[in-house]
């Protein structure tokens, strides 16, 4: 080898050992100055000794002549111009670097001169437009698949690329980023690095991409700068546990001839670069070259091969070309395989820095795809054999900040208020609370965060709110949404959505007229079943009040042939109340009093179930008030929606005029807005999400019902900011909680104390049922009367028996039962009864000389006189067997005049006896 030093020209000869041979000129430009050219030029002469000496028999040899390109484009581009137009060579090695490559390329396509880089991989470099330019390294470009897959393999969605800002670092980010697209991954942000960046600059760059949260890196950068890249990584905590870097080939090509401290600063790092099978026979032979031979060495010592194979049989550069442009050997580097001028990729090596050294952990071949990569146990930084989850939520000190909606009404989904002991922090609840609250635990890690309600609507627009709410993500005041927030196309554009968690869709609801003329049971439906039994209670505490106030003076409440006689007696007098039945006469005053009062509330009731009848059994309600859309447009009927979501905007497309659309905030809204009919503004029909309708339904159940189409829409979701890695991880999540049940447990809780439709199809009751609030004054009229009127007669009765009550020899308890007695026997003082005269007989017929009377024998009254009446003219008379005088204040009166002499009262007269004091 011999070495010009006024021209940087050094040239390398192979032995000449069978006379005269023809020398064929290659140039070779490099940056010789460098440890790693010296390293490839000791490559490139071990190459031509090794060819010819074993080729004996060769007609042409290289003659190598090498130029320093300075690690400069210019120097490069100077040198290859020096040896094309000065040496005349027929051939160009190199230059180093992808940018010099560039250059020399269109001086090799102008004078028609191959040149052949072993080390200029950019893809920016274009064979296409560079015809003569052949690469026999690998392409950048073909290792990105490999990368794609380690990324898969551990299921990180979202990466950041760090590069240096040079031809080399640009040229296979485009590659990168269409096999992360293919994938699925994110990359949020790109990181450039000025090739000649000070620490300060690499420190502000990597204190941004800390703060972004992603934890996935893929470092494409050339040893000197990437190292320096590590040891700042390092000294910011950014080679801890839960972080993960992935080196390209540009570093894992050199890990060989890294210093040990360069080695620890990249602990748990994942490297790729091509797989070979390095001669064993070559490392022992050179092992002074062995910890920095690197696979561009390799690529050199291949590449004189092919070289001075070619030159055996073609010199020209056409001819040269075409020869070199697809080729086939085993060499160094294996299967040296030129196809179009590219070097073609066999497989990569993947490698885990560990410790001191390098861990060989699996082979990723083409044909393995992004699917096929199998590997051994990673040690990931901080000696973690977990691997990182590949992103954090940046909070630092702070929580994860996550927006509800504040609602007046509909709070079964989301409900806010304030906190008691802290005014200024709200406690929510609510079935959207629940579903994400038990998806955010079932994730594999812990993430802080507090709950803040968003009260403004910013634009003031209607139907804005939601569409505000979900805007806040996008501005990054919230980090997450949570709530009835409906996912939509247009939101999607702005924010990710995660998978729903409740029915999807929009439909109409309207007023239910419903046919009950075909009802078994509804004869029971005008009254609710309240008011059912409260009817029922006080017909039985009237008729007990009543016997009570009848039991002393009326003969029909006094007794009968057994002792449950008088329990027929009040139970049947009772209810033939109802329908004004009932047989047995009141003839106290205080039991009138009671019994007109309770007739009266009767009267009211009888009628009002009577009208209510009528009314559902005439009133057809088994089909919808309204059922066409257009004819609501058409006639220009006002419809309602809620406030605050996209319904609005929905409404407005169909064509409704936004005059016409009226707002609600809660159910009880929605049912006043029905009430109050058009005349008055109100509603017709309300448009609204399935989730709110099922809630609606279920409240407000035989009232309304859901008609026409449900217009396609996905349910509710939560909101994340896009790319959020988070959301993914709840979405399968949620898909848990969903399959295990627990969302419909949820749902059950939270509408708990609404009715369902099945519970308000019973007999006892409906929508249209008259409620026991509607008489209750009535019902509390007639207590109070019953309990004065009880009241009364308990006053007289233990005045007129006080000397029960003060007698003092008689013991509480004899007191008692003597006032009981007291109670059950007649009072003689006040007996009244009405009976029907006995029918004729021999025994009770009289013949006076006079006239014919009628003697009516009521022996049967207890101890009354037997009494006879006689019909005078124009008056009556009464006397007793046993005396003459005028009976003590007692009087039997006939009160049929007509009765012939010696007849008897004919049994089914309507004549009447009445007995009592007068």
């Amino acid at each position: 080898m011999v070495c010009g030093e006024n021209n940087h020209e050094l040239m390398v000869t192979g032995q000449n050992t069978t006379g005269e041979v023809e020398e064929f000129k290659v140039g070779v430009v490099i940056d010789a100055n460098t440890s790693v050219a010296k390293v490839w030029l000791t490559c490139i002469d071990m190459a031509l000794s090794d060819i010819y000496a074993y080729r004996k028999n060769y007609k042409r040899r290289l003659v190598l002549h090498v130029m320093d390109s300075k690690s400069d484009v210019l120097d490069a581009s100077s040198a290859a111009l020096n040896l094309i137009q000065n040496v005349k060579v027929q051939a160009i090695i190199g230059p180093t670097t992808s940018a010099q490559a560039i250059n020399v390329a269109h001086l090799g396509k102008r004078y028609q001169v191959p040149i052949i880089s072993f080390s200029a991989t950019s893809p920016s470099i274009s064979l296409a437009q560079n015809p003569y330019f052949i690469r026999t390294s690998l392409n950048e470009s073909s290792q990105v698949n490999a990368i794609a897959a380690i990324v898969k393999k551990f299921g990180w969605r979202e990466v950041v690329p760090l590069y240096e800002d040079t031809e080399y670092g640009h040229g296979v980010i485009p590659y990168l980023m269409d096999a992360f697209q293919n994938t699925n991954t994110r990359v949020p942000y790109r990181s450039v690095f000025p090739s000649a960046a000070t620490d300060d600059q690499i420190t502000q760059e990597l204190n941004k991409l800390d703060n972004m949260g992603t934890r996935v890196h893929i470092l494409h950068m050339l040893s000197p700068l990437g190292l320096r890249v590590f040891t700042q990584a390092k000294v910011l905590g950014m080679m801890n546990k839960g972080y993960a870097w992935i080196i390209t080939s540009g570093l894992g090509t050199d890990l060989n001839s890294f210093e040990p401290s360069d080695i620890d600063t990249m602990q748990g790092v994942l490297g790729i670069r091509p797989y070979i099978s390095q001669h064993k026979e070559f490392r022992k032979e050179y092992p002074d070259i062995e910890r920095k031979l690197d696979i561009f060495g390799i690529w050199s010592y291949d590449t004189i091969r092919a070289l001075a194979s070619v030159v055996e049989n073609f010199q020209t550069g056409p001819e040269l070309l075409q020869e070199l442009s697809n080729m086939k050997f085993e060499g160094l580097s294996g299967v040296f395989h030129l196809v179009n001028r590219q070097l073609q990729s066999d497989a990569f090596q993947i490698l885990n820095i560990c410790g001191s050294g390098i861990r060989d952990i699996g082979i990723w071949r083409p044909s393995d795809g992004t699917n096929k990569l199998n590997l051994r146990p990673v040690i990931w930084p901080g000696d973690a054999t977990e691997k990182p989850k590949g992103w954090e939520i940046p909070l630092k000190d702070r929580k994860l900040r996550i927006g509800v909606p504040l609602k007046n009404g509909f709070n079964e989904f989301v409900k806010t208020t304030k906190n008691s002991c802290n005014g200024t922090r709200y406690d929510v609840a609510g079935y959207c609370i629940d579903v994400f609250t038990t998806a955010l635990k079932k994730l594999p890690y812990c993430v802080p965060h507090e709950f803040i309600p968003y009260e403004k609507n910013e634009s003031g627009k209607a139907g804005s709110y939601y569409d505000d709410l979900v805007h806040q993500v996008q501005l990054q005041n919230f980090d997450v949404v949570v709530g009835d927030v409906t996912i939509t196309a247009t939101r999607s554009q702005q924010v990710d959505f995660t998978l729903p968690y409740t029915e999807g869709g929009v439909s109409m609801i309207v007023l239910v007229k419903k046919d009950l003329s075909q009802d078994t049971w509804i004869f029971l439906k005008p009254l609710e079943w309240k008011l059912w039994v409260t009817t029922g209670a006080f017909f039985l505490l009237v008729g007990v009040v009543i016997w009570i106030l009848e039991h002393r003076v009326n003969r029909e409440f006094r007794g009968g042939p057994h002792s449950m006689y008088q329990w027929g007696t009040l139970l049947s007098f009772s209810f033939s109340m109802l329908v004004f039945a009932h047989k047995e006469r009141v003839l106290s005053n205080l039991g009138r009093f009671v019994m007109g009062i309770w007739l009266f509330v009767v009267l009211i009731l009888t009628q009002s179930y009577t009208a209510n009848l009528a009314s559902m059994l005439t009133i057809q309600r088994s089909d919808p008030t309204y059922n066409d859309v257009n004819q609501l447009i058409r006639y220009g009927y006002n419809v309602g929606y809620q406030e605050g979501t996209f319904v609005f905007g929905m409404l407005k497309r169909m064509g409704f005029d936004e005059s016409n659309l009226k707002s609600y905030k809660s159910p009880g809204e929605f049912d006043e807005a029905f009430s109050k009919g058009r005349s008055e503004g109100g509603i017709v029909a309300a448009f609204e999400e399935l989730p709110y309708i099922e809630l609606i339904l279920a409240e407000y159940c035989g009232k309304y019902m859901m008609v026409g189409d449900i217009y396609p829409y996905d349910g509710f979701g939560f909101v994340f900011p896009k790319g959020s890695p988070l959301c993914p991880d709840i979405s399968r999540t949620i898909l848990s909680t969903r399959e295990e049940g627990r969302t419909e447990r949820f749902k059950k809780g939270w509408f708990k104390n609404q009715k369902s439709c099945a519970d308000n199809n019973d007999p006892y009751g409906s929508s249209n049922s008259l409620t026991l609030g509607s008489f209750w004054i009535l019902f509390l009229i007639t207590g109070i009367c019953s309990a004065l009127a009880v009241i009364a007669f308990l006053t007289i009765f233990f005045y007129e028996n006080k000397q029960i009550l003060r007698d003092p020899s008689i013991t509480t308890r004899n007191k008692i039962l003597n006032l009981l007695r007291k109670f059950c026997e007649h009072d003689e003082n006040r007996l009244i009864t009405y009976f029907e005269p006995p029918a004729c007989s021999d025994q009770n017929k009289i013949v006076d000389n006079r006239v014919h009377a009628t003697e009516i024998n009521i022996d049967a009254v207890d101890s009354l006189p037997r009494i006879h009446a006689s019909p005078m003219a124009g008056n009556v008379s009464a006397r007793s067997d046993n005396s003459n005088a005028e009976m003590g204040g007692y009087t039997t009166l006939i009160a049929d005049h007509n009765i012939a002499s010696g007849n008897c009262i004919p049994a089914d007269s309507n004549t009447r006896t009445y007995v009592g004091k007068l």
